[in-house]
């Protein structure tokens, strides 16, 4: 019977929509339709066999949000509303030219539908693979564990002008403004590097896995673009590409930053987390969890709800800047990263690997879709316009995290 159960997207009608904004015409898309011929009256009445009317029937658990539950419903069971999209149309295992126009067409409906919904997906088979990402981890952990001092030759530039690449000590970045420090550490990864700044001579392979893993985010992240333009109807997907040409080459802010929060301490700040509320506010974000939970996303209705690490996934969320770009039709969702609950989940680190996608610097963003909702500017105005306070000692500061 497992097997006859549909999966119904509740996106419509979902925590992340309010009660009276799901249009009819939407409501009327997830009415599911059922086929009714093995009892329909071009059958006798006892010609249906029990077996076909039990195929027929879908059994539909509604529990989570059923009258026997509150009007939050169990935010555990609403996760499914964090969708898992399969990506290996498009996935970097596949050549460019391999996806047919209907799969791309097909997986780019899909795509945009829960970014201007949720603002959150799983990707998965996307053609990084999770010895990748397991390296990354690694070496990223070979860092963190060296000692201060060591690590302190490598410190982001304070000013903010000088670069972002570097190490981000524990509680240095306060993201929520109403918060204390954040409990995490972070490595920026943001190439080509200015004179002045260099990579760790105590651990070389940090520059060389870490530039191999950004150069496949950035060939994973002009692949998602390029989907979600098929979906938003870009007339001119080429250019909408073009602007995100420069990552990894200069005059692009786009940023890889292996995180690690440390193990829960005995005594925490009051209203301390591991990462405070906030949205991104470049193009698009791709993440790689370990298995330790705490991401969390807020809904339309003010609950929040976790997104717990799925093995093979890369969580994609959409920022600030495309949501202004796209004219409010993508979404960018708070999120946070919250101390965990479990004992056996507070006595380890979490981990995780956020690339932080932006246009070139120089592009001028206006509405896709012609409507003057926001005013144009450059990626690097809207940079400076939207960063956050997120340390304590600067007026600015850029780069946040998941």
């Amino acid at each position: 019977m497992g097997e006859e159960v549909p999966i119904i997207d509740f996106s419509a009608y979902g925590l992340f929509q309010p009660q009276d904004g799901a249009s009819s015409a939407r409501m009327g898309e997830e009415i599911l339709l059922i086929d009714f011929s093995a009892y329909g009256l071009s059958q006798p009445q006892d010609g249906a066999s029990s077996a076909r009317m039990c195929e027929e029937v879908p059994i539909i658990d509604f529990s989570a949000y059923g009258l026997s539950q509150p009007h939050g419903a169990n935010s555990t069971r609403m996760v499914e509303e964090v969708p898992i999209i399969d990506f290996s149309a498009y996935g970097l295992s596949q050549p460019q030219e391999g996806a047919s126009r209907a799969e791309l067409a097909t997986l780019a409906q899909s795509l945009t539908h829960t970014l201007s919904t949720v603002g959150f997906a799983y990707l998965t088979h996307v053609g990084i693979s999770q010895q990748e990402v397991d390296e990354l981890f690694e070496v990223s952990d070979r860092f963190f564990d060296l000692p201060v001092d060591v690590k302190e030759k490598y410190r982001r530039p304070s000013d903010g002008s000088r670069g972002r690449h570097g190490w981000v000590a524990i509680e240095r970045e306060r993201v929520a403004a109403d918060r204390p420090g954040d409990l995490k550490e972070a490595f920026n990864m943001l190439p080509p590097l200015p004179p002045e700044q260099t990579w760790p001579s105590e651990l070389p392979e940090l520059e060389m896995v870490g530039l191999k893993f950004f150069d496949k985010c950035v060939q994973l992240t002009l692949r998602i673009l390029e989907v979600m333009a098929i979906g938003l109807d870009v007339p001119d997907i080429p250019g909408f590409l073009d602007v995100h040409r420069s990552m990894g080459k200069g005059r692009n802010s786009s940023l890889l930053r292996p995180l690690r929060y440390p193990p829960v301490p005995e005594h925490v700040k009051e209203r301390q987390i591991r990462c405070g509320e906030h949205t991104d506010y470049g193009s698009i974000t791709l993440l790689w969890q370990d298995g330790a939970p705490g991401l969390e996303i807020e809904t339309l209705t003010h609950q929040w709800v976790p997104v717990p690490p799925i093995p093979g996934t890369v969580v994609v969320n959409i920022g600030d800047m495309m949501q202004c770009w796209s004219g409010d039709r993508l979404r960018s969702t708070p999120h946070r990263v919250v101390l965990p609950e479990e004992e056996k989940w507070r006595k380890v680190p979490r981990r995780s690997i956020p690339f932080f996608v932006h246009p070139d610097d120089d592009a001028l963003l206006t509405c896709l879709d012609g409507s003057d909702k926001y005013p144009p500017m450059t990626a690097e105005e809207h940079l400076k316009n939207f960063a956050s306070k997120i340390y304590s000692d600067l007026p600015t500061a850029f780069g946040k995290t998941n």
